[in-house]
C-alpha cells in the first residue's frame, strides 16, 4: 500500500495477551469514583490484576486530570511492584510547540514517580499541529530515554501510515495504536485499520472492549447503567443487545462458566487485539484475568461476529 514505511520490530507489546485500563482510578465524571468506588477499591484492582499476571497497565495525563496517574504511581510505591506503563499525551489545541509533549511526559513521569515509561502515545489525532510535528517530538522522547516504545491512539489508517512513516525516518518503530474496539464497536475491521496494523506490525490496542460495561450482561433495559452511561446505552438499545448477551452466556457455559464479559474480551484476544479493560476493584480485576488462558473455537468467534452485526455502534 502506497506510503507505508516498513519498520518492523519485536516490541514487549507483541508477548501481551491482556493488560487493564486505569481511565476509571480518579475519574469522577464518567466512572463517578468517589461515589461508587474509591482508592482502596483502584489499590485492591491493582493488587488483584499484578498477582494474577496481568502486566501491563494503561494510563492518560487526562484520566481524572492527572489524578489517574498519581494514584498509579502511588499504588507502585507502596507496593514496590512495577507492571509495564503506557500513558498518553494530550495534543490539546493550545499545545502548539513539539516542546509541549516533552514537559508533558516529564508531569507524568513525576506523577508516576518513574525516570520512563514503557509505551508513549498520542492520544488524539487533534489538529492544529500537524501529525508530524508530534511524531518528531515522540521520537525525541524515545531517542532520550524517557519512553521505551512509541503509540498512537485514535489513529485513521491514512494518519497511522503518516505517523508510522515519520518514526521510521527517525529509526523508530511505531508500536501501536488504540482504539475502541469490542463486539459492539467493530470499526476497527471496517476501516482497514486493523488490517493496516496486521501488516505492518503495529499492535491493536482495544479499549472499551466491554463497551464501557454493556458486554458484561449486568445491564439490562430494566437495569440500565448509571450516570452518563445511561444517555449512551438507551434502554431501547439494551433490548436490541439481549440475543447477543444470550449467545454470549451460552458460549461461556460450554467452556466451563465463562461469563459474558470473558466471552467478549477472549473474542478480542482471538481477533489478535490485545484489550485492555478497566478495573475498578479486586473483582473486576479477578473477571478480567478469567479471560485469558483459553480460547474461543472459530465458529464461536464467526457466531459472535453474525450476532454483533445487529447492534454495532458507529
Amino acid at each position: 500500500m502506497a506510503g507505508e514505511t516498513e519498520l518492523k520490530h519485536k516490541h514487549f507489546l507483541d508477548d501481551i495477551e491482556l493488560g487493564i485500563g486505569n481511565w476509571a482510578w480518579g475519574d469522577t465524571l464518567l466512572w463517578q469514583q468517589g461515589k461508587r468506588y474509591g482508592d482502596a477499591d483502584s489499590r485492591a484492582a491493582f493488587d488483584a490484576s499484578l498477582a494474577a499476571g496481568i502486566k501491563l497497565i494503561d494510563s492518560a495525563e487526562m484520566y481524572g486530570f492527572g489524578r489517574s496517574e498519581a494514584l498509579l504511581g502511588r499504588f507502585m510505591r507502596e507496593t514496590g511492584r512495577r507492571p509495564l506503563v503506557a500513558t498518553k499525551f494530550m495534543p490539546w489545541p493550545w499545545r502548539l510547540r513539539s516542546a509541549s509533549l516533552s514537559r508533558a511526559l516529564r508531569a507524568s513521569l513525576e506523577r508516576l514517580g518513574l525516570e520512563s515509561v514503557d509505551l508513549y502515545q498520542i492520544h488524539w489525532p487533534t489538529p492544529p499541529v500537524p501529525i508530524a510535528t508530534w511524531m518528531h517530538a515522540l521520537a525525541g522522547v524515545v531517542e532520550a530515554g524517557l519512553a521505551r516504545a512509541a503509540g498512537v491512539s485514535n489513529y485513521s489508517v491514512t494518519q497511522m501510515l503518516q505517523a508510522q512513516g515519520v518514526l521510521a525516518g527517525r529509526g523508530v518503530a511505531l508500536a501501536s495504536n488504540q482504539v475502541e474496539y469490542s463486539l459492539l464497536q467493530r470499526a476497527p475491521e471496517r476501516s482497514g485499520v486493523f488490517d493496516a496494523c496486521r501488516r505492518l506490525g503495529i499492535r491493536l490496542i482495544a479499549y472499551s472492549p466491554l463497551a464501557k460495561g454493556m458486554l458484561t450482561g449486568k445491564y439490562t433495559p430494566e437495569n440500565p447503567p448509571p450516570g452518563p452511561r445511561g444517555s449512551l446505552y438507551t434502554r431501547a438499545y439494551l433490548a436490541r443487545l439481549q440475543p447477543l448477551i444470550g449467545l454470549m452466556v451460552e458460549v461461556g457455559q460450554a467452556h466451563g462458566g465463562k461469563t459474558p464479559a470473558q466471552v467478549a474480551l477472549n473474542w478480542t484476544i482471538c481477533k489478535g487485539a490485545l484489550p485492555i479493560p478497566g478495573a475498578r476493584d479486586a473483582a473486576q480485576a479477578a473477571m478480567n484475568a478469567g479471560a485469558t488462558g483459553w480460547r474461543l473455537a472459530g465458529d464461536e468467534v464467526a457466531a459472535l461476529d453474525a450476532a454483533s452485526r445487529d447492534v454495532q455502534r458507529e
